[in-house]
């Protein structure tokens, strides 16, 4: 999955499959992880926001299923 840079002190790129609805997130680790069922209105109004870790933090993480990816696993 094509992911955007973005800046943030928590979150390194985000990218988005609007057919499948899955959100993937890389983090400053480098860590990635996918979040299943995210509608593209929080994919949109997370990118539109000021901070976007804490928008994440606030309605994604907790919210959505996420698994912890690898790099076989990216498209």
């Amino acid at each position: 999955m094509l992911r955007n840079p973005v800046r943030s002190s928590n979150i390194k790129s985000v990218g988005y499959d609007a057919q499948a609805l899955v959100l993937e997130v890389e983090f400053s680790s480098g860590t990635v992880y996918q979040y299943a069922g995210v509608p593209a209105s929080i994919y949109d109004e997370m990118m539109a926001s000021d901070s976007i870790g804490s928008y994440f933090a606030r309605n994604v993480r907790g919210d959505f299923e996420g698994r912890k990816v690898g790099n076989d696993d990216r498209g």
